[in-house]
């Protein structure tokens, strides 16, 4: 029995067993396990794709911080020039900036913890005031001078600005994960991609504002100023911009420099207490262009930023004169042009001129009195508008409204040995523009002259520095044959005083190596003017030689090495400033 039982256990073992039946919560369990594996990597998924939204966003406000920083940086500059001159609000615009933006960064947590508001909500609150900060600050400019009136003036204006733009960038890429990189190089590298990518930036808009100001009011001083208040506005909203509301009700009816009816009441009213009249104003590329009028003394002028284009004498004992009269008699010196004696001579009514630079246009219109076919070629389409529309610009050809250098380049290839004239009258704002005053731009006008051809080049410096120098060694370099004079006789105890000689110059010049004389002068030059009468011969002339001196110390001026010019640029610019405020009173200059 006890075997049967044992093998019948055995047979039970041995045989297969029934198939299990899969119990509904072991699917469940596998169908959650599944489900909760998925949830989990679209948890990872989402938490990383959240994170890199979230460092991209961070990311672009910076650069947008940055961008709004940079034209910042241009617009200001373009606000200061019409009060103290390109040249000197540029002298320590750099190290301004610098200093800033060293001390938003390095500052950022010092000032989250000891400011009520945010750095990003103050932004907009100051951005707002300092159209009316400036407007005051420009009152004192005579007293602070051309050095240290614009140090002044972006200390309290861009200064803070670029502080708290730092600050708030700074607060910003602490937020970026970069641990991957070496410490070293994930600390220092936010500060110094920031400050590039803000060098570049000020660089491109530069350029762009270059073409683009005065063409609509949102590409003027005041309107770019406007523009981006709200753009900060925009971009850190808060109930604290309530505070900027007095300063934006003095830039919309107060402020002079805002072409509103209201600001130009206010300005034609401060004007009059000078005995002044303002005409007509419009900004454009090369500066703030105005024309002014003294019926007093009786001049009128024109203005681009903190210098002169030129002027005429309108009216003598307030009536109006019939023939007007230039007010600087270097425009008249340069006239003579048509007196230069040739082998062959040639009349007037056969003769071509080409004018760089046209200012009021005294010397074009000349020319074409005469009978000269004549070309002018000038950058600022406003200039040229304003000498047609208030100086009385006579032209027998189109204006060549273009830039002096692309276009005579192209022209020496188009039409050499045109030109029998060629009259270079470029000097603006306290410096020459250096790249029309290069051997090679020099070289391209000996190209366009015929081989009788003459040129007379106005040259505007301090005969101090070194500067007439090279320019003069530089023209001596294209044209054999030169003559220099002066627009007033050399005065040594007047120029050790004011420290400075500064003084229009003619420079005659011929295509060839031959002598340079002057025909005496007949009635007929004289174009029924007094003023041509007496200043239209030259007079005073220098002494190459002299003036060039035994050592050729700084060589000559070529397109690549203009930046031996910038330190004496600025000697020469600001006392150019000191001089335009003897000839128009400072309130003018300030008021603008």
């Amino acid at each position: 029995m006890s075997s049967r039982r044992s093998k019948t256990k055995a047979d039970k073992a041995a045989s297969p067993a029934a198939p299990r039946q899969a119990k509904p919560q072991d699917a469940n369990y596998k169908k959650h396990e599944a489900d909760l594996i998925n949830l989990a990597n679209k948890a990872k998924a989402n938490t990383w794709d959240k994170k890199a939204v979230q460092q991209t966003y961070i990311v672009f406000k910076a650069l947008t911080l940055i961008a709004l920083l940079a034209t910042y940086s241009n617009v200001s500059q373009l606000a200061l020039s019409p009060v103290y001159g390109s040249i000197p609000s540029a002298i320590y615009h750099y190290k301004l900036t610098i200093a800033g933006c060293f001390i938003g960064w390095s500052t950022n947590v010092i000032l989250n913890d000891n400011l009520p508001i945010k750095t990003e909500e103050i932004l907009p609150v100051y951005a707002l005031t300092i159209p009316a900060i400036q407007a005051i600050l420009y009152g004192f400019s005579d007293q602070l001078g051309p050095r240290w009136g614009p140090v002044v003036t972006e200390a309290l204006t861009l200064g803070p600005v670029t502080i708290l733009s730092a600050a708030t960038i700074a607060d910003y890429l602490t937020q970026i994960e970069i641990g991957w990189l070496p410490s070293s190089i994930a600390e220092s590298l936010p500060g110094i991609a920031s400050w590039g990518i803000l060098r570049l930036a000020e660089k491109e808009v530069a350029g762009f504002l270059s073409s683009h100001v005065g063409t609509a009011f949102v590409y003027t001083r005041l309107g770019l100023e406007l523009v981006l208040a709200g753009l900060y506005t925009i971009f850190a909203p808060s109930r604290w911009v309530l505070l900027a509301l007095p300063a934006l009700f003095h830039t919309a009816f107060l402020n002079p420099h805002v072409q509103t009816t209201t600001a130009m009441a206010s300005l034609q009213e401060a004007l009059t207490a000078q005995n002044i009249t303002l005409i007509d104003r419009q900004e454009s590329v090369t500066g703030y262009i105005s024309v002014i009028e003294n019926s007093a003394i009786g001049w009128r002028l024109m203005r681009c930023d903190h210098s002169l284009l030129g002027g005429e004498w309108v009216y003598i004992r307030g009536v109006p004169i019939p023939v007007k009269e230039p007010v600087y008699s270097v425009f008249l010196m340069l006239e003579a042009v048509r007196l230069v004696e040739t082998e062959v001579p040639v009349a007037d009514k056969n003769a071509k001129a080409l004018v760089i630079g046209l200012g009021v246009g005294t010397t074009p219109t000349a020319l074409v009195d005469h009978g000269i076919n004549t070309t002018v070629v000038e950058i600022d389409p406003v200039v040229h508008d304003f000498a047609v529309r208030h100086f009385g610009l006579r032209e027998n050809n189109p204006a060549v409204l273009e830039d002096a250098v692309s276009y005579t380049t192209k022209l020496v290839k188009e039409a050499p040995e045109t030109y029998d004239y060629i009259v270079h009258d470029v000097f603006t704002g306290g410096a020459e523009p250096v790249d029309l005053f290069t051997l090679e731009f020099l070289q391209g006008l000996n190209s366009l002259l015929k081989p009788e051809g003459v040129i007379a080049i106005n040259y505007a410096g301090d005969f101090r520095l070194p500067a007439p120098r090279v320019v003069v060694r530089t023209i001596l370099e294209v044209f054999p044959a030169c003559r220099v004079f002066r627009e007033s006789a050399a005065d040594e105890e007047t120029a050790d005083k004011q420290g400075q000689d500064f003084i229009n110059t003619v420079i005659f010049c011929r295509k060839i190596d031959a002598p340079l004389t002057f025909r005496p002068a007949v009635e007929a030059d004289y174009l029924k003017t007094r003023g041509r009468a007496i200043y239209l011969e030259p007079k005073f002339e220098v002494d190459v030689q002299e003036l060039l001196g035994a050592q050729d110390e700084w060589g000559i001026l070529r397109k690549n090495r203009t930046e031996m010019m910038a330190e004496w640029h600025v000697t020469s610019a600001t006392g150019h400033w000191r001089i335009m405020r003897q000839v128009v009173p400072p309130r003018v200059w300030e008021l603008w």
